[in-house]
């Protein structure tokens, strides 16, 4: 298997400056027009490592820190597919999860005030990976609620906009719920079980929920927030319904650095692929688990699959991942694409917030990233 030393500790070596030319000709444009003040990012080809390298700064201050290789990220949605959807993966493959069971049946809150008929009552924990649940997409919960309990009780509550598996509409709120249905079969707060049952068995070393205050000042920070916090948002999530739920939820609240993430996908190209590594730690999941949860699961025209995104027009994998790659989006400027037919990852984390969320310029960057790195292997 692939050692956690094999992972290169510092920057790229000069053949790969050379050979994916282009895509760090992307990178360096985008920190120059201030996408992002800095990146770590990352290639996975079978079972080797061609690019591990970092560009830029924590942020657009010439005096601070320079992002490095293992420098720690918010990964921010990315906790969506890492944590809560790999637990997903995990507990369906040792017969623990059943994709068609309703919500309720694990957080009956979720329709006790509900009338009768609601339709809630028909959503399932497939809804729920699939963004198909008809829960709205994003809710300020944290405006309102100011503990863990009444936040969760908040979004127990939300109603429903559309009938459930009838449109998508990807749902914070979902994930949430997704979160607390997971600790209702372990019965484990998500954090600590996934640490044990996925990160450690990965050596997903640096990956974790909640940094210590002796590592935030290392961490690049996300936001000067201006209207809840009131303060600059550094080493703890940006995220402010999973700050409120005590930093770590369903749907984000993750650290993670590129290594770890290669290294993760890593345990899911073991299984279904013959170009990757093998190792009884990387094989954590099985190749049917892989298949089921990569798969679209609709209505039609949608692109996501159980917990992951799949390729689309206009995606931010680019022209060139195959239809069989999954991934997913982080919203402080992070992504992870896995292409099952070739083995090929590619992640890129940044924090394109700083120093404010307005900026939207990531959206130009991820596909030119992506097709800059898979043209270079047609070159």
């Amino acid at each position: 298997m692939m050692d956690p030393e094999t992972i290169p500790p510092a920057a790229a070596p000069l053949q790969a400056r050379t050979r994916f030319a282009a895509a760090y000709r992307v990178l360096e444009d985008a920190i120059g027009e201030h996408a992002f003040p800095g990146c770590a990012f990352g290639v996975l080809a079978g079972s080797e490592v061609l690019v591990h390298d970092a560009l830029g700064r924590f942020t657009y201050d010439a005096v601070s820190p320079a992002v490095t290789t293992t420098t720690l990220f918010d990964v921010a949605s990315l906790t969506k597919v890492v944590a809560t959807t790999a637990a997903a993966m995990l507990l369906h493959q040792r017969g623990q999860l059943e994709l068609d069971l309703p919500v309720s049946a694990l957080l009956p809150a979720f329709v006790a005030r509900r009338a009768a008929g609601d339709p809630a009552l028909r959503v399932t924990l497939r809804h729920l990976l699939a963004h198909s649940s008809g829960l709205p997409g994003y809710v300020e919960l944290f405006r309102t609620a100011s503990t863990p309990e009444a936040l969760l009780d908040a979004c127990l509550r939300l109603p429903l906009q559309a009938e459930p598996g009838a449109r998508t509409e990807y749902s914070d709120p979902g994930f949430i719920l997704l979160g607390k249905a997971l600790e209702a079969i372990t019965r484990e707060n998500l954090a600590e079980w996934t640490a044990r049952e996925i990160f450690r068995p990965l050596a997903l070393t640096s990956t974790l929920f909640r940094p210590p205050e002796n590592l935030r000042a290392s961490i690049p920070p996300t936001e000067i927030d201006e209207t809840f916090r009131h303060r600059t948002i550094q080493g703890e999530v940006q995220d402010e319904n999973a700050f409120v739920l005590g930093g770590a939820a369903g749907h984000a609240g993750l650290f993670s650095t590129v290594g770890d993430l290669l290294r993760f996908a890593g345990g899911i190209l073991s299984a279904v692929s013959s170009n990757y590594f093998d190792g009884d730690a990387a094989r954590l999941f099985a190749p049917a688990t892989i298949q089921l949860f990569a798969g679209r699961q609709g209505p039609p025209g949608s692109s996501r699959a159980l917990g992951w995104d799949t390729p689309s027009e206009n995606s931010s994998s680019g022209r060139l991942f195959s239809p069989h790659s999954i991934g997913h989006l982080g919203y402080s400027g992070c992504s992870l694409w896995i292409d099952l037919d070739s083995a090929v990852t590619v992640v890129l984390l940044t924090n394109r917030t700083w120093p404010r969320r307005e900026s939207q310029k990531i959206r130009q960057v991820r596909p030119a990233f992506h097709d800059a790195i898979r043209e270079a292997f047609q070159s």
